[in-house]
């Protein structure tokens, strides 16, 4: 059952919040929708958040409504984790509550909860068919940081269902990034084969992807770029004639005000393929 948590006016739709016990994660689960005052068969976006983000970072700091409501999308912001007291967690800001990294970890104790992967590509999109009358086929995916390697990851494994992908400064190696080092460490104890199926560099030379671009934003001054990795993505597209839209973006980091320069971009972007 789903429940309204919050609901506010924003421009011609309500930006919601809803709560609901989720099988995957065996917890208490939280994801914003943004619903525009038409929702009959519109097109959905599903944006992941970065690392230490909730459901509140995006829709409180990129400025999306605007467009969702112009472009009559809707918009859906999971949680990035699983939440609560009894859920483990780390004093290390990349492992645990706020840092699900949008894999299935199979080590103890983290197992018990941190489903992401299933969440967010099997109980969610469940949910969300099962409440709303949005279009079943016209199904997009992006996401910042932690969350553009969820997005190209989902996306890659499900193209069946995702259209559309995108990411803002995607962290693209879970081998190498200093980010991903603790909690590959904690949820995969660090196994190679693991590991490699949720590697966005791994998956685009193991599937044939079928989307006809993919679309990544960064910034010129990422103080974190360096440990993104996304050159070497870029790289890997073009060895296996993946096509790939890559743009850096002249003095902008990291933020949300990165994110929120360039949001009405990737929504179009969405929208140009999800229209067809």
């Amino acid at each position: 059952m789903l429940n309204i948590v919050e609901n506010n006016k924003s421009f011609n739709g309500y930006q919601r919040v809803y709560q609901h016990q989720s099988k995957s994660n065996n917890c208490t689960m939280r994801f914003a929708l943004y619903l525009p005052d038409i929702f009959e068969n519109i097109p959905v976006l599903f944006f992941l958040s970065g690392l230490t983000c909730n459901e509140q970072n995006f829709i409180q700091k990129s400025g999306f409504q605007r467009y969702a409501s112009e472009y009559k999308i809707a918009v859906i912001a999971p949680d990035t984790s699983p939440r609560g007291n009894e859920i483990s967690d780390s004093n290390n800001s990349f492992l645990g509550q706020g840092a699900g990294f949008y894999v299935n970890a199979k080590e103890n104790p983290w197992s018990k909860n941190f489903m992401m992967y299933d969440y967010i590509t099997k109980e969610l999109p469940k949910i969300i068919e099962e409440n709303f009358s949005f279009s079943s086929s016209k199904i997009g995916i992006f996401g910042h940081s932690m969350g553009g390697l969820g997005a190209i990851q989902c996306a890659l494994k499900n193209n069946d269902y995702y259209k559309s992908v995108s990411a803002l400064a995607p962290i693209c190696s879970l081998h190498k990034s200093d980010f991903a080092r603790e909690a590959m460490k904690n949820y995969f104890n660090n196994d190679k084969d693991l590991i490699n199926s949720y590697d966005p560099i791994n998956l685009i030379k193991e599937y044939k992807s079928s989307f006809e671009n993919i679309y990544i934003d960064v910034g010129s001054e990422d103080e974190f770029f360096h440990d993104l990795f996304i050159n070497d993505f870029v790289e890997i597209c073009n060895s296996v004639n993946q096509k790939i839209i890559f743009k850096k973006r002249l003095g902008y980091g990291h933020n949300y005000y990165f994110v929120q320069s360039f949001i009405k971009d990737h929504i179009e972007y969405h929208l140009n393929i999800l229209k067809e």
